[in-house]
Order: C-alpha cells, then sequence, then structure tokens
C-alpha cells in the first residue's frame, strides 16, 4: 500500500517533532498529513513554535499511531522544502472545518516535507 493510500484510509493520531537550531525538542498534535505525492507531504501549520523551529532547523520526525488496540503505525523522518501562504489551497486541504479558542487567528502556512525515511510505530525494519 502506498504511503498516501496509507493515510487517507487508516484513522489515528499524529505527533509532529521538531527541534530549534540549538536541539531544544517540541512537540505537538497534528492530524494526518497531505500528500502531495510519495515523497512529498504537506501539514497546515499556525504561526506557532512548531513553525518557528522548522524555519530555524529542517529536520523533523511525524510519529502515527492508528485507532484501536496495540501498537500500529508509522513514524516518517521529514525535511522541510518550503513553504506556502495560498489560504484558499490551506482552505481546500483543511480537514477539519472549525476551530476551537487560540487557533482561529493568526497566520497559516503550508508547510512542504520530503519524506526521508518510513518506519513502523514498533521495530527498526519495513
Amino acid at each position: 500500500m502506498e504511503l498516501s493510500e496509507y493515510f487517507e484510509k487508516t484513522q489515528g493520531r499524529g505527533v509532529l517533532a521538531t527541534a530549534d537550531e540549538k536541539g531544544k525538542v517540541n512537540v505537538a498534535v497534528y492530524s494526518r498529513p497531505h500528500f502531495i505525492n510519495e515523497k512529498t507531504l504537506a501539514f497546515i501549520m499556525a504561526d506557532r513554535l512548531t513553525h518557528k523551529n522548522i524555519l530555524g532547523n529542517p529536520a523533523a520526525a511525524y510519529l502515527f499511531m492508528e485507532d484501536g488496540t496495540g501498537y500500529s503505525g508509522k513514524r516518517l523522518y521529514l525535511k522541510w522544502i518550503g513553504e506556502g501562504k495560498d489560504s484558499s489551497l490551506i482552505e481546500k486541504l483543511r480537514r477539519r472545518k472549525y476551530y476551537q479558542g487560540k487557533e482561529a487567528s493568526g497566520s497559516r502556512y503550508l508547510v512542504y516535507f520530503r519524506v526521508e525515511k518510513v518506519l513502523p510505530l514498533i521495530g527498526d525494519k519495513k
């Protein structure tokens, strides 16, 4: 199964880990990625700590845990390759059509990553 198909069909929770240029780590809950192609994905980001970290350090990791019992999912190792602020594209891609609290305002970015490596949630082999 292609990675894009996996994320289209599989429900679960995701966490995006980033670090600033000094190595201070941040972890944030993120929805499933939007696939541009099998090697390129994007996340919609607010102008907050995760976005600031990516601008100083292009490496990130995304952990996705499938719904259900057990420990199934994927770990994606990513490298930032660019971003855009096309509000119509961001609105089109957005899965959640409502916002809660502080998230409702501020700048949004479509942040693109190249998939460097994919591992299962548990273990180190495909």
